[in-house]
């Protein structure tokens, strides 16, 4: 019997029928029409057939989709934007709360202050503060959901002028396991607000979040910079040295890489191995050219397509090559330096990634992600200046095991040039369990422990990547 089949068995049709006719939003079961356009997330290699779906409409029908997981001893999921790549937005047999129904974002332009819901994507976000000249820092990805990112902390564009995600946030909106709505803030349940930034899939479903919004565009400065792979033994430290003493408005990253078969780039280079320097500066065209100048002249580039960008065409830019659907296993490792054996060890293993969507990205950081105290939120390793990540991405499923092995070997392979830490948005599939999650959170996992065994004593969501409750 399978999981799902088994779970429908044990449920209470009475007790289904009163949920189901309680909440505004739709219920969904495996034959319903949309069942399995719902179940389906970003990360093709995840398949997984819940019991249940619960579309909410608003924090009303999240409220009773919680007390009637608890209630029911199910398994529950929590599904935003459904990106993250281990795919806990979702899960066998049991509950998930599908917050897609809910992507209204709402823009104060006197207080650039920005109340976006659930479900709502970066895209989302963009769209509506660009109106107003201001952006949230965010992802990369314009379809990634605004809460997973924001959860586990929100590296993007913006993160060396004004932080990650979580330090723009203001307030949020959570319903923790107990189905109690809270408000956290700095002055209102301070300590749950200090364990959303960065864990806080461990500790309720957030139906709304308030963010501080910056002056941002419309037009930035981009650096897109492509360079024959052959080149990355001194291109990466010509950009390693030039980023050390880079403005913080400038926020950069390298990545071995492809070029992608299609516009704007020339038909005789698709697929070369390229080594991509990026960049975005967040500041006025004007200024920003001459800083970004430095790193189109780091060798002689294959193809060069960096100028001023649209911010919302700079974020939706990466959307195509990792569509919905395709195959990822994504890891992380923080680095404290980008040593010249690290730059080795990372060459070696560009010459030989398993497709060509599979990319090597080396972000730099430092400025105020890197000046927030590690204590002062639940996110852990602000202070390394290099986060290296394995972006294995591939489309055919005969690949799986070769991809997801070269995955793996290449996260170990870089062990010994990492702190320990990793960047919980990349967990691969999770499947370090405990060791994964305090690599993430390092010193601020035993009060993370704690907090849990106050909100979530039974560790209702664990669907996540989980931090036990303390005993």
């Amino acid at each position: 019997m399978t999981g799902q089949l088994a779970t429908e068995v044990m449920l209470d049709a009475e007790a289904i029928q009163g949920f189901v006719a309680g909440v505004r939003g739709a219920v969904l079961r495996a034959g319903d029409q949309g069942y399995d356009d719902a179940r389906a997330i970003w990360n093709g290699l995840i398949d997984r057939r819940p019991a249940l779906i619960v579309r909410c409409t608003g924090a009303a029908d999240v409220v009773d989709a919680v007390n009637f997981a608890r209630e029911q001893n199910l398994l529950l999921s929590v599904k935003g934007g459904g990106h993250n790549v281990a795919g806990n937005a979702v899960n066998d047999g049991g509950v998930v709360i599908d917050l897609s129904q809910m992507r209204g974002v709402h823009v104060d332009p006197a207080t650039k202050t920005v109340r976006a819901q659930g479900g709502a994507t970066w895209g989302d976000c963009d769209r509506e503060t660009q109106l107003f000249g201001l952006a949230v820092p965010g992802g990369v990805v314009s379809t990634t959901g605004i809460a997973g990112l924001t959860l586990h902390g929100g590296i993007g564009h913006l993160r060396r002028k004004h932080g990650l995600s979580i330090d723009s946030l203001l307030s949020v909106d959570i319903v923790t396991a107990d189905g109690q709505l809270r408000r956290a803030s700095a002055t209102e349940n301070e300590e749950l607000f200090w364990a959303v930034r960065g864990a806080g899939s461990n500790f309720g479903v957030v139906t709304s979040f308030e963010f501080q919004a910056h002056p941002v565009g419309p037009m930035v400065m981009v650096g897109a910079v492509f360079y024959p792979l052959e080149d990355m033994r001194t291109i990466l430290p010509a950009w390693r040295d030039y980023m050390a003493s880079a403005p913080e408005e400038l926020s950069s990253l390298a990545i071995c890489w492809s070029v992608p078969p299609h516009e704007p780039f020339p038909p005789e280079h698709h697929g070369r191995p390229v080594l991509v320097v990026a960049a975005a500066y967040a500041g006025s065209v004007e200024d920003g050219e001459p800083v970004v100048q430095p790193l189109r002249e780091l060798a002689e580039p294959v193809v060069d397509v960096s100028g001023p960008w649209p911010w919302a065409g700079l974020q939706s830019g990466f959307d195509e090559l990792f569509p919905k659907g395709a195959r990822y296993y994504w890891k992380t490792r923080v680095v404290a330096e980008l040593t010249e054996e690290a730059i080795e060890e990372i060459a070696d293993w560009a010459g030989r990634r398993p497709t060509p969507l599979t990319d090597i990205g080396i972000w730099h950081h430092g400025g105020a992600m890197s000046r927030v105290e590690e204590t002062a939120t639940a996110y852990g390793g602000r202070d390394a200046t290099f986060l290296v990540a394995g972006k294995v991405s591939w489309l055919d499923p005969a690949q799986d095991d070769e991809a997801i092995a070269w995955g793996r070997e290449f996260w170990a392979a870089m062990g010994p040039h990492s702190t320990g830490g990793i960047y919980l948005n990349f967990p691969g599939l999770g499947e370090e369990k405990e060791e994964l999650v305090k690599a993430g959170y390092g010193v601020n996992y035993d009060r993370l422990a704690v907090l849990k065994a106050k909100y979530d004593p039974t560790n209702l969501f664990r669907m996540n990547l989980n931090i036990t409750p303390a005993s």
